[in-house]
């Protein structure tokens, strides 16, 4: 049997079942659950992007260890689709156990697995389950047959429901008299041995357990968040739905009995990111969220807040492309776009969040760093990440004081009058690459200017005068080469100190350490670092100097941030080798090693260790 098999807190689940039937609370009960049991879990949603009917699932993994990234093979199925338990049984490890509906015809499958029958419309039968709830309930069948089978705490069990269904018996009462007489059922019939089970518990401190769009959005409430419009589009909807959720909460002005953050839903991505220019421009600590399609359409708005130098934020939670492409699946396939985006010479800050925690802290840190360099910041997370619900430790408020950058009110104004200074929207006063701004409200004589899009000079008269021109895109490149002192650093782990590099960024993170760590356990030292932010800081530059062999790990097809270095560090290029994969699902460990593995046999490194 495989050891894997008898680990305790360490297997997975695959949850098989049809869209738009209700397993999403059941299979949301069960994370949780565990979760209040003060056990490590994880859990991925793959469903389709139609309303109802098609296969869906739900993968589940608990790891006292830590380890976040996708598993390639399930140790437990929970099969109620006949359509797809074919392939979903090959997906299954040796020695698995099977827990299928006793409508489901079950192919062959190993005799090393469990098999078990879950009798669900008899158990809904004796709970007098009415005919109009029996689709919904017969989930929390396997609620109850799966809690009693891996030791889930049938109270925890209880807590969620009552959570989910803010205290009403009439919802959680026939939920959980289907989830008990379940339990019993399993109780008397399945009698392998329980080769998985959870021993809570594992986790003492506070815990949290959120989806990255929610964390975005608190963070952006944290951060003083004013005026956001969006237009709906997956998987980016929940930052703006978590905005509407919060505000009432976090940004309510008592005294005045009003809310102190807008939401606008447009009519479409040009207008909405249209109304966070405009927003941006009137001083508001603005932001919009999407995805690749509509961060397509919001290009040239953006050009436009580049060169006239607005601060705003963009959220591109990254679906997979090109066109509509996969709507409700995930990619790291928007880089090279946002990287390049607009016409011209153009150059945005970009930040990329690997865990909740960082899309929190980016969230309020990505508006910062736009008002103090007046420019867009995109951030660039993705389904995997926004949709799916992590653990984190609870959010803290920030450390720092609000930074709106150099905005000038009348007084500071007439302090530069009075030292002969004659402001202008666009003169580098500092010699820093930043102008000071005013906006709207400041009533000095001198206060107003003209927005542009076309070319200006410091002044921001109109001007098609060569010198200017030049002048005026070379100080938009120095403000944005400063930008690296102020962006989110590379995370690097270098204990192996080896001649092997491994570099990755966003939500492949999670896989990229687990694969690491079974290299180390192999004999095979690779160094890591994960990228969090364009432009590069110097630690980059000295990454990619102290290693021979350096492995940049990504979810998409081309390996964009592999090409993007490439070009910024032409010297390193031959170092840099591509691990790139897409096919709507996260990465895993076990890809990437063998990915890694077959590029080593290559080179004949340690050859006498793989």
């Amino acid at each position: 049997m495989n050891k894997k098999l008898n680990y305790i807190n360490e297997f997975g689940v695959k949850f098989s079942t049809v869209n738009g039937s209700g397993s999403a609370t059941a299979n949301s009960t069960i994370l949780k659950a565990i979760f209040n049991m003060g056990i490590p879990v994880s859990g991925r949603n793959i469903f389709p992007s139609n309303i109802q009917g098609m296969p869906t699932w739900y993968s589940m993994r608990v790891s006292e260890k830590g380890y976040l990234g996708r598993l390639e093979k399930d140790d437990i199925l929970v099969c109620l689709n006949q359509k797809v338990i074919n392939n979903d049984i090959k997906r299954m490890n040796p020695g698995g156990i099977l827990l299928v509906d006793t409508e489901i015809t079950v192919p062959k499958i190993s005799k090393e697995c469990c098999v078990f029958r879950m009798p669900i419309d008899q158990i809904l039968n004796e709970c007098k389950v009415p005919a109009y709830l029996k689709t919904y309930l017969a989930n929390m069948v396997y609620v109850g047959i799966l809690a009693e089978l891996i030791n889930i705490e049938v109270d925890k069990i209880e807590l969620v429901l009552n959570k989910h269904f803010k205290n009403r018996k009439n919802a959680v009462e026939p939920n959980m008299q289907v989830v008990l007489r379940s339990h019993e059922w399993s109780k008397n019939n399945v009698n392998c041995e329980k080769r998985f089970k959870l021993n809570p518990p594992l986790i003492s401190e506070d815990r949290i357990i959120v989806d990255g769009n929610t964390a975005a959005a608190i963070g952006a409430l944290y951060g003083g968040l004013q005026f956001s419009a969006w237009y709906p589009i997956t998987p980016a909807t929940g930052i703006a739905e978590s905005l509407n959720e919060y505000i009432p909460k976090l940004r309510f002005d008592e005294e005045n009995s009003t809310n102190t953050c807008v939401i606008v839903q447009a009519e479409d991505e040009l207008a909405s990111i249209g109304m966070v220019v405009g927003a941006g421009w009137a001083g508001l600590r603005s932001m919009t969220a999407t995805s690749g399609p509509g961060l397509c359409l919001m290009a040239e708005f953006l050009g436009l807040a580049y060169f006239a130098e607005i601060p705003l934020v963009v959220w591109d939670v990254q679906r997979v492309g090109p066109s509509t492409g996969l709507p409700t699946r995930t990619s790291q396939g928007d880089l090279s776009f946002a990287h390049s985006l607009s016409h011209g010479d153009t150059n945005f800050i970009i930040l990329i969040p690997a865990n909740v925690q960082e899309c929190f802290e980016f969230g309020w840190k990505a508006l910062d760093i736009a008002e103090k360099f007046q420019t867009p910041v995109i951030i660039l997370s993705d389904l995997e990440l926004g949709m799916n619900e992590w653990i984190s430790r609870g959010f803290e408020y920030p450390d720092s004081e609000i930074d709106r950058g150099k905005v000038i009110w009348e007084d500071e104004l007439e302090e530069f009058i009075s030292k002969g200074i004659k402001w202008g929207r666009y003169l580098d006063i500092d010699k820093d690459g930043i102008p000071y701004r005013t906006i709207p409200g400041n009533m000095h004589p001198k206060a107003a200017y003209f927005t542009r899009g076309t070319g200006h000079d410091e002044f921001a008269h109109y001007s098609e005068d060569p010198g200017e021109w030049e002048r005026n895109l070379n100080r938009l490149r120095m403000k944005y080469d400063s930008a690296k002192n102020s962006v989110p650093v590379p995370i690097v782990s270098q204990e192996a100190k080896d001649q092997l590099g491994l570099i990755s960024y966003g939500s492949s993170d999670m896989a990229a350490i687990e694969a690491i760590d079974q290299f180390t356990a192999d004999g095979i030292g690779i160094d890591y670092m994960r990228i969090r932010a364009i432009p590069f800081t110097g630690t980059v530059d000295e990454f990619l100097t102290h290693h021979e062999h350096i492995f940049v790990v990504e979810c998409n097809r081309d390996g964009q941030m592999k090409d993007i270095l490439s070009k910024q560090y032409p010297k390193h290029g031959e170092k840099l080798i591509s691990i790139s994969h897409i096919n709507g699902l996260s990465l895993s460990a076990e890809w990437i090693k063998k990915e890694i593995t077959r590029h080593l046999q290559d080179i004949n490194y340690g050859k006498t260790k793989i």
